[in-house]
């Protein structure tokens, strides 16, 4: 049985595992991700990857990094997220882990994990958005990950959806990821929690404004506090569009909605799906593609990544 590691690098944590060939993982680590510091990055995955590879013997390295990855599976050429400016980062993981690696966006890794093991095993047309620190997309179509020419495809967090909008990670205004994402709906609520309808979500943060965080607001919806489950409408509003959108030109059979976010289950997924029913081109004389829960959760970067490195 071939075994490969997969290492999964987000703006706030790495994370790491031993698969196997069915998608198990059968050992796994993480640690807080030193975004700001490129060199210390590599050193973080570098000893994930030596902790792993001591427990069981790997023959390959996958990484899902935040950021566009060259063709060649090598180059992290810009991350909005992390400080990446054409780092080769094959070939520094490479020389310190002595195992041979393929470097993938960590959405496209996530969308494989999804695709090949998880909630889109029965469609040969998939999208995945994964909501986290920003908004990321993989695409597998005709059963194989579509990367595009320069490897740089599905990244439709950074699609445009407010002309001379909030600026963004990437340099441009008015990317879906600045409405979309967690970090989107921490700074909204946090941009509230002084209005009247705020009040209970900064009660639960002890009048402190900065210590709203995403699970706060996640726990708060799921117990019916209104200002919080309008948070959550308002983001999954965002997302229901942009998914109208790109089925208008991409038509996939089904939608995973993965990442961080993506834990508070239906309270996000239903405005997602009203949203999308209500702005789909064309709704009515076509069929409805399905928005499904990634089944995998967070595991879904790791696993893709360790598949992608075996194959």
């Amino acid at each position: 049985m071939t075994l490969t590691c997969g290492i999964d690098i987000g703006g706030t944590k790495i994370a790491g595992a031993v698969v196997d060939e069915q998608g198990k993982i059968l050992a796994e680590a993480r640690v807080v991700s030193p975004a700001t510091d490129t060199e210390a990055v590599e050193d973080a995955v570098a000893s994930l990857v030596t902790t792993l590879s001591a427990q069981h013997e790997v023959s390959a390295v996958g990484i899902g990094a935040a950021g566009y990855v060259d063709a060649g599976r090598a180059v992290v050429m810009f991350a909005p997220n992390i400080a990446w400016r054409d780092e080769d980062l094959r070939s520094e993981i490479e020389s310190r882990v002595h195992l041979p690696v393929v470097v993938e966006n960590d959405a496209n890794a996530a969308a494989w994990g999804e695709f090949a093991f998880g909630a889109a095993a029965d469609v040969d047309d998939m999208l995945m958005i994964t909501v986290g620190t920003g908004v990321g997309g993989g695409l597998v179509l005709g059963g194989e990950l579509y990367r595009g020419a320069f490897g740089a495809a599905a990244e439709i967090g950074h699609l445009r959806v407010v002309r001379g909008g909030r600026l963004c990670g990437c340099g441009n205004l008015g990317c879906l990821e600045q409405y979309a994402s967690g970090s989107a709906l921490v700074k909204d609520a946090r941009a509230q929690a002084l209005t009247p309808e705020a009040a209970d979500l900064l009660a639960r943060a002890g009048g402190n404004v900065l210590a709203i965080d995403g699970p706060m607001i996640t726990r708060a919806a799921a117990e019916g506090d209104a200002f919080a489950l309008g948070r959550l409408r308002e983001l999954g509003t965002w997302l229901g569009e942009a998914i109208a959108s790109l089925a208008a030109v991409l038509d996939p059979g089904a939608v995973v909605i993965g990442g961080g976010v993506s834990e508070s289950g239906d309270l996000l997924l239903d405005p997602i799906r009203e949203a999308f029913v209500n702005e789909l081109t064309g709704r009515g004389h076509r069929p409805f593609l399905e928005v499904r829960a990634a089944s995998l959760a967070n595991a879904a970067g790791v696993i893709g990544a360790a598949d992608l490195a075996r194959r």
